[in-house]
């Protein structure tokens, strides 16, 4: 859903391309093989158009033709009918105009309401003014969800088509869309099994938020275009031939790795664009072949390529045996093909192609009317049971949704063998209460691979499970810390509700007290920032930590908040928005928040001037979590006493900050000129010999002048590990550091790594 601007009359050329584009829309959906209920649909759109009539999108396009860019999203990309295109071009009228869902059930029908309804913002939260109104949106459409999948399959073709007009925005809007985007709807996407719109709302999310990183890699992807066309070329035409010879008919498609997925690889190996070798991917696609199994054939085409090309044993990934939770089947294998290149081979079948690409959408289509159950629809009945009880924090209900988007499951069976998918980290008191909360409640054990252990074992993918049960057990409340799951969590604090708000709130005030005492300002980024210290999914699991004794914070005072003012790292600067001056004290934290919605359009300028040009600056500080400096990609949140943040925005807080506190996110820069120092850490892995260390401190003492502010070395089987923080101005420091440090002999790797928010207080 996008910002509106100025009421402006449509002209006959925008009139004549609005028909144009609802043509299209027509067409595809009368070639499609859903009955033809057109005449609904042009009712819709007539509809739409009307309400929408002289609103203009802030890029100054007539508003009707997001709602006919989202029904053919819908239509097209995920292969919905028409009820959902209905659905699609009526999503705005109700928040946007004087229509009600009473009016739309009167004029078209009940279920295109509810689903309208669904996709309707609401005005403000109902769990009181801390509450983010995005969060209580979100909470709100997936009530409807749990009603009709169709809300969130809309949801997503919504979101996908603002991220791709997101230009049009301010880059502090940019920054908070793209936030939410990829807090919630990315994983969300992934769990609901739509392949291509997780991976487009990934690339358009990173895009945004890391602009020249994003362009830097665009353009590295496309210079070795040349180079895999001719290894698809040379890879697959031995397969076409051997196909063609089995009797098969497939298409055979190259797919290149995502930029999102590339950055990640490389910010998670810590290696260079050149050493990702799976850019890379052959898709073999084949037609059904009647009285045949897929499974067979999938494994006949394994066969015949890993007898041309020789297969990695370690890269085999049967996802036709047991499918993932989101319903996805394929069959991956990578191999050594020509020039010593590792590739990666996906086999499927039409029905898994469609499955994988559109998801639940198209998961319906193969319905056969016996063993339905997917892992899917499963996962879809613990998002009810969630919602039955759901906690009175919106935000906390995000975090704890959210640990249901896992993207790692394991395998495990049952005592008969069959297979049942949980997220990684799952327990023995978790797999009990997925199978029914009677059992979850009378679980004194289980016996895995028939060996005796406890409620808290963590499962282990293969696992064969035989949960134990007593009519005499008494569940308590510990035993949410023996929960991973959100249906396990739900449960527990069901039957504990009393004691565990008694619990939270205590903590609250303990929380409260304790930053009272040590003179801590408690806003949302510092018990932000404690969540994270602590590893807590969210701040409800914390307080009720805090409550029961098991999080001591006595512990804060000697680590993250030690020597706070003198700290050489928690610096308090002032800001300037380019030309606009801001006021802001610690009393005036309502009129920072007024003045910082005005300065939202503005880029908040990260210098070591203690005053702008009119001589009276808003503070800031650069954040303890992730410690940023100086060509970092940067953006500032402002606090409840107006102090002023700064992240990096691949940092996880400022993640959350993002999907839930947006309208206070401000996008910034640096302007420090190489006056200051930050901290930086770079990790050394080598080859461990005599006078390696000592090389090692003379590139960075002597050769380059680098301050060291603590050095941590690990050696073991030949083999060292050293984190080195050091005092540094920017990026181009660190990576001068590190290429400097790359030509040493014996070196295997260097890279920066997060710096630990509480290295320089040890």
């Amino acid at each position: 859903m996008a910002t509106n601007t100025a009421t402006v009359q449509t002209t006959n050329e925008e009139d004549a391309e609005i028909e144009a584009k609802y043509a299209e829309l027509r067409e595809l959906y009368l070639n499609s093989n859903h009955r033809k209920h057109i005449e609904i649909i042009d009712k819709a759109f007539k509809y739409a158009k009307q309400a929408h009539s002289g609103v203009r999108r802030r890029s100054g396009e007539p508003y009707i033709m997001h709602p006919i860019a989202v029904a053919k999203i819908v239509a097209e990309e995920l292969g919905l009918g028409s009820t959902s295109i209905c659905s699609a071009l009526l999503h705005d009228v109700v928040e946007d105009t004087d229509t009600s869902v009473e009016d739309i059930k009167n004029m078209f029908n009940p279920r295109i309401a509810l689903i309208v309804d669904g996709l309707t913002k609401i005005s403000g939260g109902v769990f009181g003014t801390q509450a983010s109104a995005q969060a209580e949106n979100f909470r709100k459409l997936l009530l409807t969800m749990s009603e009709d999948i169709r809300v969130v399959l809309i949801k997503m073709a919504d979101r996908l088509h603002n991220m791709r007009t997101l230009g049009s925005m301010p880059p502090a809007k940019q920054l908070k869309i793209a936030g939410e985007t990829q807090y919630i709807y990315a994983p969300l996407a992934n769990r609901l099994g739509l392949y291509a719109i997780k991976t487009e709302l990934e690339d358009l999310s990173f895009k945004y938020e890391h602009p020249d990183k994003y362009d830097d890699l665009t353009k590295k992807v496309e210079a070795t275009q040349k180079e895999r066309d001719k290894l698809f070329n040379d890879v697959e035409s031995p397969i076409r031939v051997k196909l063609e010879k089995m009797g098969l008919k497939a298409e055979i498609q190259s797919r290149v790795k995502s930029i999102y997925s590339i950055w990640r690889k490389m910010q998670n190996k810590g290696i260079p664009f050149e050493e990702i070798y799976d850019i890379l991917a052959i898709r073999i696609v084949f037609d059904p072949v009647e009285g045949a199994d897929e499974k067979a054939i999938c494994w006949s085409i394994y066969s015949a390529v890993t007898d041309l090309y020789k297969p990695h044993p370690e890269r085999i990934r049967d996802w036709v045996s047991t499918p993932k939770a989101n319903g996805y089947e394929a069959l991956h294998v990578t191999v050594m093909g020509p020039d010593g290149k590792w590739v990666e081979v996906q086999i499927r079948s039409r029905r898994m192609d469609d499955i994988a690409e559109k998801g639940f959408a198209a998961h319906w289509k193969y319905k056969t009317g016996e063993n339905d159950d997917s892992e899917l629809e499963k996962w879809l009945q613990t998002i009810k049971e969630q919602l039955k009880n759901p906690d009175s924090d919106a935000i906390d209900f995000i975090d704890n949704f959210k640990m249901n988007l896992f993207s790692s499951e394991i395998f495990v069976y049952t005592p008969k063998g069959e297979i049942k998918t949980m997220p990684k980290g799952a327990t023995v008191l978790d797999f009990a209460f997925s199978l029914h909360t009677e059992l979850g409640m009378q679980c004194i054990g289980a016996k895995i691979n028939h060996k005796l252990v406890a409620l808290n074992y963590e499962l282990q993918s293969g696992d064969q499970v035989e949960i134990l049960t007593s009519k005499r057990q008494q569940p308590s409340p510990e035993w949410i810390d023996n929960v991973k799951t959100a249906k396990g969590r739900a449960c527990i604090k069901q039957l504990f509700r009393k004691e565990y708000t008694r619990l939270k709130l205590l903590g609250e005030k303990k929380l409260h007290d304790y930053l009272q005492k040590i003179n801590v300002e408690e806003d949302a980024d510092t018990v932000n920032r404690i969540i994270e210290h602590y590893g807590q999914p969210n701040k409800e699991e914390m307080m009720y930590k805090i409550g029961k004794g098991s999080i001591d914070l006595l512990e804060l005072g000697q680590t993250m908040f030690k020597d706070k003012k003198s700290s050489r790292w928690v610096k308090i600067w002032n800001l300037t928005f380019g030309k606009l001056s801001l006021p802001g004290s610690d009393n005036e934290a309502q009129k920072g928040q007024k003045n910082a919605k005005k300065a939202s359009k503005n880029t908040l300028k990260v210098t070591e001037n203690n005053t702008n040009e009119n001589g009276n600056g808003l503070k800031y500080r650069i954040a303890e979590c992730c410690c940023p400096i100086p060509g970092d990609d940067i953006l500032g949140f402002m606090e409840e006493n107006g102090v002023y943040v700064v992240h990096k925005r691949s940092c996880g807080v400022a993640m959350r900050l993002k999907s839930s506190y947006g309208n206070r996110i401000v996008t910034a820069a640096w302007e420090t000129h190489r006056v200051l120092s930050f901290p930086a850490t770079i990790e050394v892995k080598g080859m461990d010999r005599v006078g390696i260390l000592a090389e090692i401190i003379s590139v960075i003492s002597q050769q380059l002048k680098i301050n060291i502010a603590r050095l941590v070395v690990d050696t073991g089987d030949g083999l060292f590990t050293a984190q080195i923080t050091v005092y540094i101005r920017d990026v181009e420091d660190v990576n001068n550091l590190c290429m400097n440090i790359s030509k040493i002999r014996d070196i295997n790797s260097v890279g920066r790594i997060e710096t630990d928010k509480n290295v320089l207080n040890k």
